[in-house]
């Protein structure tokens, strides 16, 4: 089955391009420490999700692009045009001459209903070229206008046209301490529309991508460039291919709703966030080796201690209910913080994986009470290595760890709200006084 993707806004599509880009090489990698049969096989379900076929054999991005000023879709089709392995449609994207000055009303309530026959044409024609169709990922950011304020728009018109294909929303947490003065409005404002329309968000904070670049890829001046290739690699080691449970050869067709189906058990309970272990430069990835009891003891401790990366694990903290001391000497000033969860799914790739033993992950102390383990944690796997990892493991989880940056920027919505700060902006889109409270309300509770 496959998936559509939908760019939004400057930061959709130059992640977009990211993540085709780390697909289509994953798929295409001479390392994948597999059977010539098994790396078809893994090339061609691949390819059935994210790219289509031209006459002449040219792999074309299943995606649409779509943004309120040309220069970054111009320089998005160029980059996959002059990679010469793959490239977008020639009439898969839209573009106008006129941003939306980073104000979410405006993407919403004048390009969104001015444009929309146009967008979800193009959308319409993406579809029809899809034999089954699974869902749309949705790739947007939240403190701009474009993506944002449009990307809610589209999403809700999908909703209504598409109301039984699956919708995922790949997000940009802004950074915290501020991209544009009015970020923390136009967070609160996608947030609360995309709960409505979309059955699962899928977020990345800046802050934490910013910091893998820093201290795991020892990069000295992070560009976002540099960011989106971090969110690719992790996005790609979630999508790509795992082993259905029909054994080896056969893969999962449905992804998104695989996906859904392991990790939203409640409509109203569908934030995720993604984890990966390793993630290093080219450089010390050649020096390093790994084994899945060390991967899958970080990776556990990075969950529970709401950690983004391996390195500055928090070890002292442990489920409340396991009956184990913390390591070492506990700081009386140090407060700790346990990351429950909802639902956790584990993608394994690589060498021995079948031996990888994720019994720790099953621990009913990690979950919510209402849900079973049996009914709250997933494994996937399969022997095809992912890039140049010869292990790597990736966890999605439903779990507690949005709910400190959710209540940081509800709270400076709101201050801003109160104190009358920049609500002029909004005004002249006449519902913003009234929808402002009712978005604050709807997350809160």
């Amino acid at each position: 089955m496959s998936i559509v993707t939908v760019q939004l806004g400057q930061c959709g599509n130059q992640i977009g391009f990211e993540v085709f880009d780390a697909l289509f090489n994953d798929s295409h990698c001479s390392r994948g420490l597999c059977s010539k049969r098994e790396n078809e096989a893994y090339q061609a379900s691949c390819k059935e999700r994210f790219f289509s076929e031209e006459e002449n054999g040219v792999p074309v991005a299943r995606a649409v692009l779509v943004d309120m000023e040309p220069k970054v879709i111009n320089q998005t089709l160029s980059k996959a045009a002059c990679s010469g392995r793959w490239k977008y449609g020639q009439h898969s994207c839209f573009c106008q001459k006129q941003g939306s000055g980073n104000n979410w009303a405006y993407g919403y309530s004048v390009h969104g209903p001015r444009h929309e026959e146009s967008i979800m044409n193009l959308i319409r024609k993406e579809v029809e070229k899809c034999e089954s169709l699974s869902g749309f990922f949705i790739i947007m950011s939240m403190a701009g206008g474009t993506g944002s304020g449009l990307g809610a728009f589209v999403t809700q018109n999908l909703q209504d046209q598409y109301s039984s294909a699956l919708k995922m929303n790949q997000i940009i947490w802004p950074y915290g301490t501020g991209e544009v003065i009015v970020q923390n409005y136009n967070s609160i404002l996608t947030l609360s529309h995309l709960y409505r329309s979309s059955d699962a968000l899928l977020v990345h904070e800046n802050d934490a991508v910013h910091k893998i670049c820093v201290k795991l890829m020892n990069i000295k001046q992070v560009s976002f460039c540099d960011i989106n290739q971090v969110l690719a690699h992790q996005l790609g080691s979630v999508f790509q291919p795992t082993y259905s449970g029909e054994g080896l050869f056969h893969y999962r067709r449905n992804p998104l709703g695989d996906l859904m189906e392991n990790l939203v058990p409640h409509p109203e309970f569908k934030m995720l966030g993604v984890r990966n272990i390793p993630q290093m430069s080219e450089n010390s990835l050649a020096y390093s080796t790994f084994t899945w009891a060390g991967l899958l003891k970080h990776l556990r401790q990075m969950l529970i201690s709401n950690a983004k990366m391996e390195e500055g694990i928090d070890w002292q903290v442990r489920p409340p209910l396991s009956g184990l001391p913390p390591l070492g000497k506990m700081s009386v000033n140090k407060e700790t913080h346990f990351n429950t969860s909802i639902a956790n799914l584990v993608i394994l790739r690589g060498k021995d994986v079948q031996s990888a033993d994720v019994g720790a992950f099953k621990d009913p102390a990690l979950y919510t009470s209402w849900l079973e383990p049996v009914h709250a944690f997933s494994v996937w796997k399969t022997q095809r290595a992912f890039r140049k990892y010869e292990k790597s493991a990736a966890l999605v989880s439903n779990s507690q760890s949005l709910v400190k940056p959710l209540d940081m920027i509800v709270g400076k919505a709101w201050n801003m709200f109160a104190s009358s700060c920049l609500r002029f902006l909004f005004r002249i889109f006449c519902f913003f006084h009234q929808s402002l409270p009712s978005s604050v309300h709807k997350i809160w509770n």
